[in-house]
């Protein structure tokens, strides 16, 4: 099969090419997995993360991807529904163990023995792949490829950051970023908040115009102030400055959500300034997200199929992978970014 092959870690400005397609064996289901005819993968900033070392160490070789489409090609009577043809999703949790603490209550995305799909075990950056038969998740009929591949992650990290937030509706939300999550926060907010305003805060003027195209009350630079202080602020950007910012305008009580799997350590010192009367005080919360469990990946493409809920895109090649997270690196994201395979 054709892969795109991760071989080592370096900072995109020093390769901007780290991944290479390769001819490489197709991979073999054992007795609890499934394998997978990729059709779509979804790129997503954590792959970014990985590639420049600000993860858990990927193994490597490895391919990476985890908003992963495709349809079951062997292995299908391990699965509860049984379809032929059947198109499922793997998202980033790719396995836990089941019986720590963690997982009997319900947590299981904190499991020590948590495995990430393109991190731990390879991806969908891929023609084929192999999972865990019991940690996929069928694809609603009315959710095409390429519009479930980002629900997968930025989709389903986003609902739990939203539930995560406690915001109710009639409340001010605020989302620090504008990509891949934050853009379907907006759309699911719309759906189960309807009296909810979203103020939402991006260094992209591009990013805060498509915002507003999407129904954001107020649409402005990071360190910009809305009129209102806000109830809950989720934050997507990689930097900590957005960190400080929302600080300065939760209400008193407010939640600030931080949705990234790491901060990038360049702008770190911004910390060291936070200002304990403004951005501190008055029992504010900061709240961090760490991965997805499988309910969380379930609960929400019932939502999107029920809702309608459906990611704003671009596709590309699977060999294009490379120019696609270089793009991402640059910035240039409108909504979600997708591997056709």
């Amino acid at each position: 099969m054709k892969a795109m092959l991760l071989r080592g870690l370096a900072p995109l400005v020093q390769n901007p090419t780290p991944l290479s397609l390769e001819t490489i064996p197709d991979p073999e289901s054992a007795a609890d997995e499934i394998l997978l005819r990729v059709t779509r993968c979804g790129v997503c900033h954590t792959e970014l993360d990985e590639i420049e070392g600000r993860t858990p160490p990927p193994r490597l070789p490895v391919i990476l991807g985890h908003q992963v489409v495709g349809v079951v090609v062997d292995g299908l009577q391990r699965l509860e529904t049984l379809e032929s043809e059947m198109r499922v999703g793997v998202a980033w949790i790719a396995s836990a163990c089941g019986h720590c603490q963690y997982c009997l209550a319900g947590n299981e995305n904190l499991c020590p023995e948590f495995k990430a799909t393109g991190r731990d075990i390879n991806g969908g950056y891929a023609e084929y792949m192999k999972v865990r038969a019991d940690f996929v998740h069928p694809i609603p009929d009315s959710i095409s490829d390429s519009e479930a591949a980002p629900l997968l992650c930025a989709g389903a990290i986003g609902y739990r950051s939203l539930r995560l937030s406690n915001i109710q509706d009639g409340q001010h939300l605020g989302l620090m970023g504008f990509g891949g999550s934050n853009h379907l926060v907006l759309k699911i907010v719309r759906h189960q908040y309807p009296n909810t305003k979203v103020f939402v805060f991006s260094r992209n003027p591009s990013e805060r115009e498509f915002a507003l195209s999407l129904g954001a009350a107020w649409a402005g630079a990071i360190n910009e102030s809305p009129l209102k202080e806000l109830d809950a602020v989720i934050d997507t950007t990689p930097v900590w400055g957005p960190v400080s910012e929302a600080l300065k305008v939760l209400s008193p009580g407010g939640r600030l959500v931080i949705n990234a799997i790491r901060k990038e350590e360049s702008d770190k010192e911004v910390l060291s300034r936070l200002d304990y009367p403004s951005q501190l005080w008055m029992e504010k919360e900061i709240k961090s997200v760490a991965n997805v469990t499988r309910a969380d990946v379930r609960e929400f493409l019932g939502l999107a199929a029920e809702a309608g809920i459906k990611p704003e895109f671009q596709e590309y090649e699977l060999k294009d992978a490379n120019r696609a997270l270089l793009e991402m690196k640059q910035g240039k994201i409108r909504g979600a970014k997708v591997l056709r395979v």
